[in-house]
C-alpha cells in the first residue's frame, strides 16, 4: 500500500490551493472546446495513417542511349549449368545470344550443394588469324593442329578447335548440331558423356547483364540459341533429351 501511495503522491504540475483560483463559465467552455479540438485532431491524423493517398508520377527518362545495368542471381535446381543458355533482345532490333561476359555458373548437387567454385565461360567462336598459331593444347595434336568448323567456317582461315568453337560457328550459320559424336573436337572432349554426368544437376547462375534502355525482354532456355529466319531459335538436338524441368 505504501507503493501506491507514494505512486499518488507524484504530480509533475503540483495542484493550486483552492483559494487561488475561481472557476468560471468561460473557463469551462475553453475547456470543453479544447478538449472536442484535440479529439478531432487525433482522430483526423489517425484517419490519415490508416488510410494514405497512393499518388502516381511518371517520369521520362531522356537518356535513351545509354544502357542498363541488371543484376540478376538464379537457381535452377533441376537444370544443368551445361543446358542453360541467357538471350536478352529489345524492340530496336538488338539481340545478345548465349551471353556470357559477366555471366558465373555454379554447379549444384540434387541437394542444392554446390559442387564446385564459380565458373565464368569464355565466349568461343573467335577467329584465328594463322592456321598454324598455337592454340594452348586444346587438343591431344601438335601446335600446327587447325580444327575443321565442318562447313561453317566463315573463311579459310577459322580453326574450330574445341567443341564449342564448332556450336558456336554452327551458330553463327543458324544451323543446329545433331550429333555430336560426329565431330571430332566433341568426341575427343567426351562433351556427350559430360551431359550425361550432370544429370540430376541444378545450377546457380548470378552476374549483370548490360541492355539499351528500351522495351525488352532476357531470358534462359535449355539449348544453344541462334537466328535463322527472323526467328529466335534454340537448339536442343545435341543434348538428345526429350524433356527439360525448367521450375525453379
Amino acid at each position: 500500500m505504501q507503493v501506491f501511495n507514494r505512486i499518488k503522491q507524484l504530480d509533475a504540475f503540483p495542484k493550486v490551493n483552492e483559494d487561488f483560483y475561481s472557476r468560471s463559465m468561460s473557463g469551462g467552455l475553453i475547456t470543453i472546446i479544447s478538449g472536442f479540438f484535440m479529439l478531432l485532431l487525433f482522430f483526423t491524423e489517425l484517419g490519415h495513417y490508416l488510410n494514405p493517398v497512393t499518388k502516381s508520377q511518371l517520369l521520362v527518362d531522356t537518356s535513351s542511349g545509354e544502357t542498363l545495368k541488371i543484376y540478376l542471381n538464379i537457381t535452377f535446381p533441376n537444370l544443368a549449368c551445361s543446358i542453360i543458355s541467357l538471350d536478352a533482345m529489345d524492340v530496336s532490333g538488338e539481340q545478345h545470344l548465349d551471353v556470357k561476359d559477366d555471366i558465373f555458373k555454379r554447379r549444384l548437387d540434387s541437394m542444392g550443394r554446390v559442387l564446385e567454385r564459380p565458373k565464368q565461360e569464355r565466349v568461343g567462336g573467335h577467329q584465328i588469324e594463322k592456321p598454324l598459331q598455337k592454340h594452348g593444347g586444346r587438343l591431344e595434336n601438335n601446335e600446327t593442329y587447325c580444327g575443321s568448323c565442318y562447313g561453317a567456317d566463315q573463311s579459310e582461315h577459322d580453326c574450330c578447335n574445341t567443341c564449342e568453337e564448332v556450336r558456336e560457328a554452327y551458330r553463327r550459320k543458324g544451323w543446329g548440331v545433331t550429333n555430336p559424336d560426329l565431330i571430332d573436337q566433341c568426341k575427343r572432349e567426351g562433351w556427350l558423356q559430360k551431359i550425361k554426368d550432370e544429370e540430376g544437376e541444378g545450377c546457380n547462375i548470378y552476374g549483370s547483364l548490360e541492355v539499351n534502355k528500351v522495351a525488352g525482354n532476357f531470358h534462359f532456355a535449355p539449348g544453344k540459341s541462334f537466328q535463322q529466319a527472323n526467328m529466335h531459335v534454340h537448339d536442343l538436338l545435341a543434348f538428345q533429351k526429350d524433356s527439360f524441368n525448367v521450375s525453379l
